[in-house]
């Protein structure tokens, strides 16, 4: 099982809830992408289906195991009453569906009716749950709003506010915030001891915090992408010949991670950048704050051109370059 990063008050409110003997049926996992919300449900339900009911006895840690046998079959994802819905793959291809569609909704339905094979709780995990076809939204609220016995529903979300106002107003909510900077650097460090404590900065600063990104960070030569941009910054590359490569470098599908890179790197990038500068210079780097936010923006909701958009932030660093850059554009 993946290892879940910090946290702590999302812990404590679960086991809490656990201890005091009134667990909530449903619990609503709300936050940004990567933040650790899959892990979280993941080890709430291991926690659950090899303990008691709830407040039977103390547990100190919701990574207590209770149940080793019932804690191999989790492990080995095998246990009866850990249910999923989340997307599956169409046609047998590497794709997965748009959605989770009704009929995965009607199947998992089917199997709360059915007693209980191992243990006390049966736990479903809905990730995520924003993925949910409208029928298939409707027909989970319906089960929600009559929980079956013995059933703790784990409903990971990454943009809460889409979803049904109904379903929120069934659910508990736990939400997961963007971590410390100590805490990731601290985390990286462990994670990557031979890597170099600036580098480990810089992902951790990219990163805004979010775990799942800083993992694909460190597949991703941040340095190297930092000082093309740096050479954009400093020189206003006369003649384009840096902002075409960085074009290339991040246009195409298959280029999103490195178009994702240069998007949590710029902003570093620009505050730095606002640190050094005079105050009666501040305007023109907040008017290319603005310009690069406005790009990622598209970039993020898809109605975008990799390299256009990598070119275009290009031209905003270029923008910035010292006069002497400026006049030989």
């Amino acid at each position: 099982m993946a290892e879940l990063i910090g946290h702590d008050g999302a812990r404590r409110a679960f086991l809490d809830a656990w201890h005091s003997g009134r667990l909530h049926h449903a619990w609503l996992l709300a936050g940004p992408q990567g933040m650790g919300k899959a892990v979280f449900a993941a080890l709430a339900a291991r926690f659950l289906v090899t303990h008691g009911p709830a407040g039977s006895g103390s547990v100190p840690s919701l990574d207590a195991v209770g149940d080793e046998a019932a804690a191999r079959l989790v492990d080995a994802g095998n246990h009866p009453e850990i249910l999923h819905l989340t997307r599956i793959a169409k046609d047998k291809g590497k794709d997965l569906a748009r959605s989770i569609s009704i009929d995965q909704v009607r199947v998992m339905i089917r199997k709360l009716h059915l007693s209980l094979s191992l243990g006390h709780w049966r736990v479903i995990i809905v990730d995520a749950v924003d993925d949910l076809e409208n029928d298939g939204a409707n027909a989970l609220l319906k089960t929600l709003e009559e929980p079956p016995a013995q059933t703790l529903f784990l409903l990971v979300s990454h943009s809460p506010g889409r979803l049904l106002p109904t379903i929120r107003s069934r659910c508990r909510t736990l939400r997961f915030q963007p971590l410390e900077m100590e805490q990731m650097v601290g985390w990286l460090h462990d994670l990557r001891p031979m890597l170099d404590m600036t580098d480990v900065r810089a992902i951790a600063a990219a990163s805004g915090g979010v775990p799942g990104k800083a993992l694909a960070l460190l597949d991703s030569d941040v340095s190297a992408m930092e000082k093309k941009l740096l050479a954009i910054l400093t020189s206003g590359d006369p003649g384009n010949r840096l902002r075409e490569a960085l074009a290339r470098e991040v246009g195409g599908a298959s280029n999103r991670a490195r178009l994702e890179l240069v998007i949590d790197i710029v902003p570093g990038l620009l505050a730095r950048l606002a640190r050094e500068r005079p105050i009666a210079e501040l305007g023109p780097v907040l008017a290319q704050w603005d310009r690069v936010q406005r790009n990622a923006r598209d970039a993020i909701r898809g109605s975008y051109d990799g390299a256009m958009v990598g070119f275009e932030i290009g031209n905003c660093l270029a923008e910035l370059a010292p006069r002497e850059g400026a006049s030989a554009r």
